[in-house]
C-alpha cells in the first residue's frame, strides 16, 4: 500500500500522521515538487479555483501513482464548498485522481480517525493499537504561548486569515515579507493559542450554528483586537476564494482599528495598498507598542 501524505493547508499534526503510517508499515510518499511548479500544475487544471485548492491539486498530481492521498481537513466557512468537501470536489472536477481522504488536524476526532484509517489500511486491529500507542505523544496539543506582540522600532499589525493560507509556509510568506519590508511587525492568526482563539470564537453571534472556520477567524480577530500593541488589522483572503473574502469582509466591520482586506495569491510579493495602510497606522501613533501580554479586553 502506497499512501501520499500532504502536509499542506496549514497542517499542525503532520508529524503525527507520518509516524502513524510508518508504524503501520505503510509506504508514505510526499510531493517534492517546488511550490511554484505545483501551483502551476494546479492552476492549469483549475484556473478559477482558490489558490490553496490549486496548490493542493498540484501536489496531488506530483505524487504520481499512489493508492490513497491523505490531506488535512480545514475548518469550513459559510458557503465554503471547497472547505467542506475538498477531496470530493477535486474528484468530481478532474478524472483520474487517486482516492483522497481529509483527516482531522487535531482534537479528539483525530485519534478516532486514525483508528478507522489504520483498520482500513491493515485489517489488523493489534497492529493498529500498537501504532496508536507509539504515536500517542505526538497527538498531544502543543504548548500554547502568545507570540511576541512587540518588536523594537516597529508597529504591530494583526494579520487574520484562514489557516490554509497563513499557516502554509509557502502561501503566507509573501505577505509577511511585504509587511516586514514596510517596517511593520506582523502577528498572524495561526500563531495564536488555539484554545484562546476557540474561547473567543464561542462569543460570536449565533456561535452554536456558525461554521468552525468563521468562529476561528472571529476568535483570532477578537484575541488580537484587544491588544494595545496592535495598531491595525490586515484581513487576508486566499485569491479566488469567495467564501473567505466574504467572511473577512464581515469581520472588517467588527473592529474599530484601521483595517484592510487583501487577497493573497501564490508567489505574490507586492501589495501597493500596504504602504498607504502602513502610513495610516503609524503617522501620529506612538512607535513603542504595549507590552506583549497587555490586553485591553
Amino acid at each position: 500500500m502506497k499512501v501520499g501524505l500532504l502536509d499542506t493547508l496549514g497542517a499542525r499534526y503532520g508529524r503525527y500522521w507520518t509516524a502513524f503510517l510508518k508504524e503501520l508499515g505503510v509506504e508514505v510518499v510526499t510531493p517534492d515538487l517546488p511550490t511554484a511548479e505545483a501551483f502551476a500544475l494546479g492552476r492549469e487544471s483549475l484556473p478559477d479555483a482558490p489558490v490553496q485548492v490549486q496548490l493542493v491539486l498540484g501536489r496531488v498530481l506530483a505524487l504520481g501513482r499512489v493508492d490513497l492521498v491523505l490531506l488535512p481537513q480545514t475548518p469550513p466557512l459559510r458557503g465554503d464548498a471547497w472547505g467542506e468537501a475538498l477531496p470530493d470536489l477535486l474528484s468530481r472536477r478532474l478524472s483520474g485522481l487517486p482516492p483522497m481522504q481529509a483527516l482531522p488536524d487535531g482534537g479528539p476526532e483525530m485519534v478516532a480517525a486514525a483508528t478507522d484509517l489504520g483498520q482500513r489500511l491493515t485489517r489488523n486491529p493489534g497492529r493498529v493499537r500498537l501504532a496508536m500507542e507509539r504515536v500517542k505523544p505526538l497527538a498531544a496539543p502543543p504548548r500554547e504561548d502568545m507570540p511576541p506582540l512587540s518588536r523594537a522600532s516597529r508597529v504591530t499589525v494583526a494579520v487574520v486569515g484562514p489557516r490554509a493560507l497563513l499557516g502554509d509556509p509557502d502561501l503566507g510568506a509573501g505577505l509577511r515579507a511585504a509587511l516586514e519590508d514596510l517596517g511593520l511587525h506582523p502577528v498572524t492568526s495561526p500563531e495564536l493559542p488555539p484554545s484562546q482563539v476557540a474561547a473567543r470564537g464561542e462569543r460570536m453571534e449565533r456561535a452554536a450554528t456558525a461554521p468552525a472556520g468563521d468562529k476561528e477567524l472571529y476568535g483570532s480577530l477578537k484575541l488580537l483586537d484587544g491588544k494595545s500593541a496592535v495598531r491595525g488589522v490586515i484581513l487576508a483572503a486566499p485569491a479566488r476564494d469567495g467564501a473567505a473574502r466574504a467572511a473577512l469582509e464581515r469581520l472588517a466591520g467588527q473592529t474599530h482599528k484601521p483595517t484592510l482586506v487583501v487577497d493573497v495569491d501564490a508567489g505574490q510579493r507586492e501589495w501597493p495598498e500596504l504602504a498607504a495602510f502602513r502610513d495610516r497606522i503609524t503617522v501620529g501613533a506612538a512607535a513603542r507598542p504595549a507590552a506583549a501580554g497587555e490586553d485591553d479586553a
